[in-house]
């Protein structure tokens, strides 16, 4: 299958070829072609990245030792991209495909036990003065970790709140509208309303629908070519810019124990369901190289444990807590950055048992062609409460064409 989606992808970039003007060769990392077509009526970026991932983490023992250390190396992620608009520049379109067994793996019954190849496949109308209808597979105006592209991060990956509260793509309809109080102060709106069972799914809606929505504000203007949503201050903004966002996710008769994420809580007459909100309170500062986020999560269900028709307890429950985190880093003129980051995580023990946890990260960045070429490497420690701690140590190469 990935023969197949890899082949297909060079066709289509044979087929753009064949039916367009002579190909603009970007610079290095703004695609691989830059087409549009003869009578100006399509265009199409095509651009691949790539990332290699090596890590090794320890895990302490009764003698308050780091002892067995396990080694992993692998194609993190690899994705195939297509961009531009169709018939008008007012329709716009993007497509990703992962290739890496990581970015496809997840298949199961409910994707019809095929690998999950599709990340975004959306098309976005400007329809009317500053008003945007989003339509199909993308992300949800969610965490602003998670919407900033994994190409993108400022550390190896996300945080440990990232991974337990996010609530990534959907299938369904976005509206988005912006406007300026003033000459700099902007206010962004986005609302979505979605399937609620995460992406690729072939089932249909098993439960109710997904309700998500997020007000942005940025009171001392527009970052830098949207770098709002970009790791690091790259562009060493001049002065100093700030935004601040909330966002409400409310999953009405949810299937997952994470919301649209996790695993589908069966039960021996169908699936449990029960409503699940999500909050994410979140910011970003930008300033002359220095940058820093702070994200807020909190989850919660209305009957987080998943029951038989006996009320016996099944085993799967709701992935209810809150968690923490902090990020912030330097970019020297070199283009060197060193970050750090603190995460803290903390679900209910009584509904999950599972015990809080506090990461603290030590991250140093080389920027070759900003976030289009660079290498990366952290170094981790992580402390569970009453648990076993371990550490750990990542080194990552990012190649984006």
């Amino acid at each position: 299958m990935k023969i197949k989606c890899l082949a297909l992808g060079l066709a289509l970039c044979s087929l753009y070829t064949s039916y367009s003007q002579e190909p603009n060769a970007p610079e290095f990392g703004k695609g691989l072609f830059n087409l549009m077509g003869k009578d100006s009526t399509w265009s199409a970026k095509i651009a691949v990245r790539m990332q290699m991932l090596s890590s090794t983490t320890w895990t302490e023992n009764p003698n308050d030792n780091f002892t067995d250390p396990h080694f992993n190396a692998l194609i993190r992620r690899a994705r195939l991209k297509f961009d531009g608009f169709a018939y008008s520049p007012i329709l716009k379109y993007k497509i990703e495909l992962g290739l890496s067994n990581r970015d496809i793996s997840g298949g199961s019954q409910y994707t019809s036990n095929a690998p999950r190849y599709i990340y975004d496949a959306v098309v976005m109308w400007n329809f009317y003065q500053n008003f945007e209808l989003w339509a199909g597979q993308t992300k949800l105006p969610g965490n602003i970790e998670r919407v900033i592209s994994s190409g993108n991060m400022q550390l190896v990956d996300r945080s440990l709140l990232n991974r337990q509260f996010n609530i990534d793509r959907d299938m369904g309809l976005q509206i988005r509208h912006h406007f300026f109080l003033n000459k700099k102060i902007l206010i962004r709106e986005k609302l979505a309303i979605s399937q609620g069972e995460g992406r690729n799914i072939t089932t249909g809606n098993l439960g109710g629908h997904q309700y998500t929505g997020r007000l942005e504000l940025l009171p001392f203007g527009e970052f830098t070519n949207n770098s709002e949503y970009s790791g690091g201050d790259l562009k060493r903004e001049k002065s100093p810019k700030l935004m601040l966002a909330a966002t409400y996710d409310f999953n009405n008769r949810a299937v997952k124990t994470r919301s649209n994420q996790g695993a589908y809580m069966v039960t021996d007459f169908g699936f449990h369901e029960t409503n699940i909100s999500t909050l994410f309170i979140d910011a970003m500062f930008k300033y002359n190289g220095f940058s820093f986020m702070g994200e807020y999560a909190y989850r919660d269900a209305e009957d987080p444990f998943a029951r038989n028709l006996d009320g016996s307890l099944t085993g799967e429950v709701v992935q209810v807590g809150h968690g923490l985190n902090l990020q912030t880093g330097y970019l020297f003129n070199s283009n060197w950055e060193i970050s750090g980051r603190y995460t803290n995580v903390e679900l209910d023990k009584n509904i999950t048992g599972e015990n809080p946890e506090n990461q603290y990260t030590l991250g140093l960045s080389k920027y070759i062609v900003g976030h289009k070429l660079k290498v990366q490497t952290d170094i981790s420690y992580l402390s569970v409460e009453n648990g076993m701690d371990a550490l750990m140590y990542r080194l990552q190469l990012d190649v984006h064409f």
